[in-house]
């Protein structure tokens, strides 16, 4: 079948044939079907082996060394001397020896160590009969060796490692290579030296040692070097082994490796005399530069600062006298002063740092465009800045802008430089570019290989200098644009929080005419915190408590603005909305209950009351509809309310009748006599709440003449039940009933309607002479009406009243 099965799928074939093959089998068996078993058995263990299922692989083992015993004894029985046993005799040991093979492969993959030792000394002994199998063998034991170090199990990797050794030796016709045993010898080496360095050093040398004698090769070197280092071994030692493979050829990259080995474990005197022996056997090389390169990381890692300035200096006049070091040794070099210089960077010695960036500008042509040299000009420019010297620094941007101008870190460069001069101006410019360059990296990080928060902690410093420089305006603008991108809540909420602040401060400080703006920002960050604070349920470290302690934060912020704007309806109604949203997030207290409750009768007053104003019909159906929707929602919140608590005293109810009756009489609302059907059925309506209705009840578009009625003769009622009629208040409401029922200019009247405008004027005469305090003016209109309504009765010849 080829490649169309694989090697599970072998086994498992094998396996079922295996089988087949032994059920077939009968007591007596022919000497070609105990062959075939033996073949089908060691092929069927073997799979299973092979694709690490050694445990199903014993059966079958065990099942070939029975048969081999099976087809011994048949070749023995069939035998006719002593030179055809010897034949039989070594054909069934060449099976045998792969059996045991074979088991010991399966011992080591399940752990028996045991067994796999006494399975392998089988083998071992069987050799002298089989030399051809030596080579097999030893490997075999290597690969014991290998696995075993690869599972940490030293003792017994090297137990393998030393019978791979012996074994190889046994018969040099049929032995191993000599590099086949270096291999072996080097990885016993390493073997002893990570089990136990301290206990088996002189074994580990000894190994690496006869490694070296086998087959020199750099690996067996550097492992020397490496042992004795370990074990302190005096310099001199180490000279000794580094001058072993002096001549002999080795690659340059072996050879520092080698030099940094030295170096790294503190044997400066061995490895910078080895370091400067080495660039002459690789005079011809390209890849020279490695050495120097070297050379200058390890003066700088022993603080010699100096050398390593000189040689890097040797470097630069190399590459403008046709020296150059090769791309990749260049990148690493620049790496190198980078590094140095941003070391000198974070220890505040400013002017050292720009020494090793002046070195690695050295290595860049006039008016090349490089990203990195970009980035270089701007280390500079932070270092000039720091050092006071503002001009250097302008001229190091202006280089950074030319070879990389839409890097949001330069516009950043160019930004701490227009607020160190105090150009707000020009700050501002620079934060509105690193805003929109933030937005651009925010949509396209993935393609810009760039850290995602990297325009916000831009953005975020920006702030925070401009704060830390007195130019509020600017840190504004900043944090405006760091609040469009931050995702961490925390983050945001704290920005927004330190926006807030700023505005009020600035706000406080301006003259009245130019307030509207920083109102409308107000504005816009209460929204953004709601907007956020609804969001933020997704995220994971942002809490419950958090959410609710910005919420509160954020609305009594509202809460504070909408009372300090009583004088802007409008925006105080804003607030005042902003306010009721934002303590949605809050757990539902009385406190909280009571501030909703505040909010939306606020919110509803300022719609009725922006309606009343001269607007377009459509506007004023519109805040209708709004004030109706916050009267409703107000409804529901004092529902809950009046279960925490006495609210007796409280106007709420009153308010609610009253704004939803004008905002359904002005909509024309088909459900407002429903309304009003609970008014009347209530017996504790005051006499006030009646006269506003019947006021609202004609008030401009509404127009319900029977409800102001029926409101007005309640109220009258009312007066008629106090102890002591307030003459002046009844004499009020009589007026706009008079007024309402008998109306000037009209030309016929009914007679029940003239009839219920006798009562009311026999009202009046009843109260007018039971007090003084009737007022004068009304009793002349009471005569006047009434003079009036005669003389009309008396033109159409109605003398009945």
């Amino acid at each position: 079948m080829g490649s169309v099965v694989n090697d599970e799928q072998r086994a498992k074939l094998r396996f079922v044939a295996c089988r087949l093959v032994c059920l077939c089998e009968g007591s007596d068996p022919p000497e070609g079907t105990i062959r075939r078993q033996i073949l089908m058995s060691m092929k069927t263990g073997k799979g299973w082996i092979d694709i690490g299922k050694a445990d199903l692989a014993d059966g079958f083992l065990e099942i070939a060394m029975s048969s081999i015993e099976k087809l011994y004894a048949k070749l023995l029985k069939g035998s006719d001397g002593e030179a055809d046993i010897h034949v039989h005799k070594t054909d069934v040991e060449k099976n045998l020896f792969k059996v045991l093979s074979y088991q010991a492969e399966s011992a080591v993959a399940q752990g028996d160590f045991q067994k796999a030792v006494k399975c392998v000394q089988r083998c071992k002994d069987m050799l002298m009969k089989l030399p051809k199998e030596t080579c097999y063998l030893s490997i075999l034991c290597y690969n014991f060796g290998v696995e075993t170090y690869e599972w940490k199990r030293y003792e017994q990797s090297s137990f393998w490692l030393s019978q791979s050794y012996d074994i190889g030796k046994m018969d040099m016709k049929y032995s191993v290579s000599k590099e086949m045993q270096a291999k072996v010898l080097r990885l016993l080496a390493t073997a002893y030296f990570e089990w136990d360095c301290s206990l088996y050093l002189d074994k580990a040398l000894k190994a690496v040692s006869l490694a070296n004698q086998e087959n020199l090769h750099p690996a067996g070197v550097f492992l020397k070097v490496k042992i004795l280092l370990k074990s302190g071994a005096s310099d001199e030692d180490i000279n000794s082994a580094v001058a072993e493979f002096l001549h002999h050829e080795m690659s340059l990259d072996f050879c520092l490796n080698t030099a940094k080995l030295l170096l790294e474990h503190g044997r400066e005197s061995v490895g910078f005399d080895f370091l400067k022996s080495v660039p002459e056997r690789f005079e011809s090389s390209p890849d020279l530069g490695k050495i120097a390169l070297l050379h200058i990381e390890f003066l700088l890692q022993n603080k010699r600062e100096l050398l390593a300035k000189q040689k890097v200096e040797e470097i630069i006049i190399g590459h403008y006298t046709g020296k150059q070091l090769l791309p990749e040794a260049l990148n690493q070099l620049h790496i190198i002063l980078w590094d140095r210089a941003a070391k000198h960077y974070e220890a505040k010695s400013y002017s050292e740092a720009l020494h090793w960036y002046n070195y690695s500008v050295s290595f860049y042509t006039p008016g090349q465009i490089d990203q990195n040299l970009a980035k270089l000009q701007r280390n500079m420019a932070s270092c000039y800045l720091h050092l006071k010297q503002v001009d250097k620094a302008k001229e190091a941007v202006k280089e950074a802008e030319r070879c990389d101008p839409n890097s949001i870190f330069t516009k950043f460069c160019v930004y701490k430089i227009a607020v160190m001069e105090k150009d707000t101006d020009k700050a501002v410019e620079a934060v509105i570019e690193m805003g929109k360059l933030a937005e651009k990296l925010s949509q396209h990080e993935d393609e810009l290989r760039v850290d995602e928060n990297t325009g916000t902690n831009l953005l975020s410093l920006a702030a925070q200098i401009a704060l830390e420089n007195e130019q509020q305006v600017v840190a504004i603008k900043a944090l405006e644009y760091l609040s469009e991108h931050l995702q961490d809540c925390r983050q945001l909420f704290a920005a927004l929080k330190c926006l807030v602040r700023l505005t009020l401060s600035k706000f406080m400080a301006e003259k009245e005419e130019k307030r509207d703006e920083d109102i409308n920002s107000m504005l816009t960050y209460l929204t953004l915190a709601h907007k956020r604070l609804a969001e933020s349920f997704t995220e994971e470290k942002y809490t419950g408590d958090m959410r609710i302690l910005d919420a509160h934060w954020f609305r009594k912020v509202a809460w504070n603005l909408a009372v300090q704007f009583r004088d802007c309806p409008e925006k105080m109604r804003d607030f005042f909305l902003l306010s009721f949203k934002l303590s949605q997030f809050c757990p539902s207290d009385k406190a909280v209950l009571i501030a909703q409750k505040t909010c939306l009768l606020m919110a509803a007053a300022v719609d009725l009351e922006m309606g009343r104003q001269q607007v377009t019909p459509s506007e004023q159906t519109e805040l209708l509809t709004q004030a109706l929707q916050h009267i409703q929602a107000c409804k529901e919140i004092w529902k809950v309310l009046k279960l925490t608590g006495d609210f007796a005293k409280d106007p709420t109810d009153t308010l609610l009748l009253l704004y939803e009756f004008e905002a359904r009489s002005k909509l024309n609302d088909p459900t407002l006599h429903n309304l009003m059907e609970s008014v009347w059925e209530q017996p504790q309506t005051e006499v006030k709440t009646l006269e506003i209705i019947a006021s609202l009840a004609m008030e401009s578009p509404a127009r319900y003449p029977v409800l102001c009625k029926k409101a007005l003769k309640s109220a009258l009622n009312l007066h008629r039940k106090q102890p002591v009629i307030d003459a002046v208040k009844f004499s009020k409401c009589l007026h706009s009933l008079i007024n309402l029922s008998l109306p000037t200019g009209l030309t016929d009247l009914d007679a029940c309607v003239l009839q219920e405008v006798w009562h009311y004027f026999e009202d009046a005469l009843s109260v007018v002479s039971s007090t003084d305090a009737y007022p004068e003016t009304e009793i002349l209109w009471l005569m006047t009406r009434a003079w009036n309504t005669g003389i009309f009765q008396y033109t159409v010849d109605d003398w009945s009243l």
